[in-house]
C-alpha cells in the first residue's frame, strides 16, 4: 500500500484534516471517478465529511466507493484509532455488519485495534 495523508489523517489523525485534503487536491489521480469527491474538498475543505475522504481513498485505490466499502473503512479507522473499549462499541454499533470478521477479536481491545490497521492497510 502506498500511504496516503488521507490514511495518516484516518488512522492517526496526522496530518491534520486540513493537510491531508490539501495533499490530496495537490497530488489529484487522473480518474474520472474521483473527480465529484476533488469538487467537494475544494468546496467544503476540511468542512468535508470523513466519508467523502473515505470515498476518495477507495476510488484512488481503484475500490468502489460504495456505502459498505466506506462504512467498512471507518469502522476500521475508529478500531485503528484506539483500544478503550466503549470507542471500540461504537465502531461496531455503526459498522459491525462490516466488521465481521474482526468481531471475535472483541474482547481483547489492543489486538482488536491492531488487527483494524492491519485490515485497514490490506484494503489499500
Amino acid at each position: 500500500m502506498e500511504f496516503h495523508p488521507i490514511d495518516g489523517y484516518l488512522l492517526d489523525g496526522r496530518p491534520g484534516k486540513g493537510e491531508a485534503i490539501a495533499a490530496a487536491l495537490r497530488e489529484q489521480v487522473d480518474t474520472e471517478r474521483a473527480l465529484p469527491f476533488y469538487r467537494a474538498l475544494e468546496a467544503l475543505g476540511a468542512r468535508a465529511a470523513d466519508e467523502a475522504l473515505i470515498a476518495l481513498r477507495l476510488v484512488i485505490a481503484g475500490h468502489a466507493p460504495d456505502d459498505a466499502a466506506v462504512r467498512r473503512v471507518r469502522g476500521l479507522a475508529r478500531l485503528a484509532r484506539t483500544s478503550e473499549p466503549a470507542a471500540q462499541a461504537d465502531a461496531f454499533a455503526k459498522a459491525g455488519d462490516t466488521l465481521t470478521d474482526l468481531a471475535a477479536l472483541r474482547p481483547d481491545p489492543a489486538a482488536l485495534r491492531a488487527a483494524a490497521r492491519a485490515a485497514y492497510r490490506a484494503t489499500f
